[in-house]
């Protein structure tokens, strides 16, 4: 029977959550709960839970300096915060699972789903997660990619393209690299939309930095740094040429 732990400062929150899992997951057993970094550290000393729920903004810290307690805790985290956009925006560059207040318990039903699944986030994507939130508004300059087996973190800067295969992307780095991501593209042009990523083709987003030349023969198409070949769709030739000409 996999083992949970609850660590939220609002005592109605707990208890919503401990509801939802109650009747969404009978078999998962809570263990215990706290309101703070320092009975949360207390309660974890004595127990290693499987799953752990653990809110953001604690009443005397956040959750992470609770992590950096435990910076070997083995248990699958999903994190519990207010909505905010720049938060939000944290989670998806980190790749780690998360849940939104007041919490929907089909996104709790997913989010415990995919955590029995997944790896546990590593100490690289807790550290983009703690970043982006700190800095909303600086550009974030990693990212954490999750494929089937492990989770990769990578420069921004480091990627040269990305590359749709249904709803899944590889993506091509400057180390020759290629990482396969089950989640869309269009998902990470959302993502990078502030940093310098045009989307060419209905299957392609590129870096501009690693852009060569521009062919005009063969109906237009983008030759890359590494030597890849992109094709650009006819409806986004006059953006591309404008944004050459911009360069």
């Amino acid at each position: 029977m996999p083992t949970a732990v609850l660590i939220d400062d609002m005592p109605q929150a707990i208890q919503v959550l401990q509801n939802d899992l109650l009747e969404l997951f009978p078999d998962i057993n809570i263990i215990g709960t706290a309101d703070s970094v320092v009975n949360g550290a207390k309660l974890l000393r004595q127990e290693a839970p499987d799953l752990l729920f653990l809110d953001i903004m604690l009443g005397d810290g956040t959750g992470f300096d609770l992590l950096e307690i435990f910076p070997d805790l083995q248990s699958k985290i999903i994190f519990v915060t207010a909505y905010e956009e720049h938060a939000i925006k944290a989670f998806r560059f980190s790749a780690i699972d998360y849940l939104l207040k007041p919490i929907n318990p089909k996104d709790l039903q997913t989010a415990v789903q995919r955590a029995k699944q997944q790896l546990s986030p590593s100490a690289e994507s807790i550290d983009i997660l703690k970043e982006t939130i700190k800095y909303p508004n600086a550009l974030p300059q990693r990212i954490s990619l999750h494929t089937q087996e492990r989770i990769v973190v990578v420069g921004i800067d480091d990627i040269i393209r990305c590359e749709s295969d249904g709803n899944n992307t590889l993506f091509i780095l400057n180390s020759g690299e290629k990482i396969f991501v089950t989640k869309t593209l269009k998902q990470f042009e959302n993502l990078f939309t502030d940093h310098s990523f045009f989307r060419t083709h209905q299957s392609h987003l590129i870096n501009i930095k690693y852009i060569q030349e521009y062919v005009r023969r063969e109906g237009g198409y983008l030759k890359m740094k590494n030597g890849d070949s992109i094709p650009v769709a006819v409806r986004k030739k006059s953006e591309v040429i404008a944004m050459l000409d911009n360069l």
